[in-house]
């Protein structure tokens, strides 16, 4: 007799994201948390993507629209949304799906929104077991030292599925039993909008909970399995800001062990130092303590960052140094600069190769050439400076009138003297000096020296004999 092989029904994501999470005590929804810089509900989407699902259905209720621009953003046209109006629990949340879902011959693995750490890996073989097994219904399970709070998986004389008990409602006996409900299921799409029909509230509040499912599906002789995971922190979910901090620590602490082991960075103290699982830290770095690098930033090879610095979403070259209490946002710097102490960069500063910036300066949406220096205390916004420049200490690039921003452009070779004000649009002469104190409210032409209030050429510093 010939076996004909039908083709795999295909895959179809639902993620509950409805609620908001009373426990978080917070006004926002509980998926909107973030989790190393991202909402719970991306880590859980990112993963989901990865499976390649026909699309990913999120069911939203609290804060809908923000949920659903966060989901977006990440899976684009993957995703569909649904409205759970009143949280009645997760049954009436997979219900809320049913015009959407019912009709589609499918395989539907139903995921939480606050289950971050889960991975694809682990997914992957959840739903191979649930097509190898032919189950129409499938439930990940895990074993907790402490199973207090969740729902139980009761098995029968043959180790085989019989129910699930929520917590409140098990016998003494049931308590003992440490194997528990993840919450994450793989069902035969049509099979469970039919089980669905049965389920009555399963309390006063008049709650439905898809844990009654299995079993209803059971009575009318499906096939219901239960694969049980051995990494239970993998699958537990987020409910309060403790379990938040538990998780970012996890994760914080397995992004620095990879930069270890791996990417050959040092760490002076792992444990104090926050590094986002998308940067990226070149090898024989050297990470002080209370250092912050957040966001998709990148570091190259033998880079030193001393403590109190931070940053985000900046691309740093090879050998740079970031002086302590320095904060360097959506900037470029290239190899061999230095930056800080106590330096701000920020808004596409740039740094040139061998660029230095020393202590309480601002480098806001300007570039600095080649070997040029800004050691003390300036202001450079919105300024084009070329290579080997000196700023000397107190310099301000006046940008701002009022009304409008400004541009500075100074050229090559140039030195500022101390406290000069560069009144925007400005532009210094390559070679040119300008003296201490100088209020510079005009072009300055090259080699020259200009000096005073307002700044006025005192003389040419061309083919002057230096005697060198």
């Amino acid at each position: 007799m010939a076996h004909h092989h039908t083709e795999p029904k295909p895959l179809e994501i639902l993620i509950l994201a409805a609620g908001l999470g009373t426990r978080m005590k917070s006004r926002r929804a509980k998926v909107l948390h973030e989790l190393g810089g991202l909402p719970l509900i991306v880590h859980v989407c990112r993963t989901a993507r990865s499976l390649d699902p026909q699309r990913i259905l999120v069911v939203v209720g609290h804060q809908a629209e923000d949920v659903e621009k966060a989901v977006l953003a990440e899976v684009g046209d993957l995703a569909a949304f649904v409205t759970q109006t009143q949280q009645r629990g997760t049954g009436d949340a997979v219900e809320a799906a049913r015009d959407q879902l019912e009709k589609s011959d499918s395989l539907l693995l139903v995921l939480s929104g606050d289950v971050p750490l889960i991975r694809t890996d682990t997914l992957k073989k959840f739903v191979a077991h649930h097509r190898a097994t032919g189950a129409d219904c499938s439930i990940l399970s895990v074993r907790l030292e402490n199973p207090t709070g969740y729902g139980r998986v009761i098995r029968d004389g043959q180790d085989s599925f019989a129910r699930i008990v929520e917590h409140k409602d098990a016998t003494t006996e049931q308590r003992q039993i440490r194997e528990i409900n993840a919450g994450i299921y793989c069902f035969e799409t049509d099979k469970l909008f039919e089980a669905l029909r049965r389920i009555e509230p399963a309390n006063e509040q008049g709650e439905y909970y898809l844990t009654d499912v299995p079993q209803i599906l059971l009575a009318n002789n499906c096939k219901v399995m239960v694969y049980l995971h051995t990494d239970a922190r993998e699958v537990s979910g987020i409910n309060t800001r403790a379990d938040l901090a538990e998780f970012e620590n996890l994760l914080r602490r397995s992004t620095i062990r990879g930069l270890m082991t791996d990417a050959g960075v040092t760490f002076i103290d792992p444990s104090h130092a926050y590094v986002s699982a998308d940067s990226q830290i070149g090898r024989d770095s050297i990470i002080y303590p209370n250092v912050s690098i957040e966001g998709k930033s990148t570091l190259g090879e033998g880079c030193v960052i001393r403590s109190g610095a931070r940053i985000t979403n900046s691309r740093l070259g090879d050998n740079v140094v970031i002086k302590d209490h320095s904060l360097v946002v959506d900037s470029d710097i290239e190899s061999n600069c230095s930056v800080g102490p106590f330096a701000h960069l920020r808004m596409n500063a740039r740094l040139e190769e061998d660029a230095m910036v020393g202590n309480f300066v601002e480098v806001k949406k300007s570039r600095l050439g080649r070997g040029t220096k800004a050691m003390h205390l300036s202001y450079l916004g919105d300024a084009t400076i070329g290579e080997r420049t000196n700023i000397g200490a107190g310099t301000i690039t006046c940008n701002y009138d009022g009304k409008t921003k400004h541009e500075t452009i100074i050229e090559d070779d140039v030195k500022i003297g101390s406290d000069t004000m560069l009144v925007a649009p400005v532009r210094v002469g390559a070679g040119s000096v300008t003296g201490a104190g100088s209020v510079v409210t005009k072009d300055v032409p090259p080699d020259s020296l200009v000096a005073g209030v307002p700044a006025v050429i005192k003389k040419s510093l061309k083919n002057t004999d230096s005697g060198s």
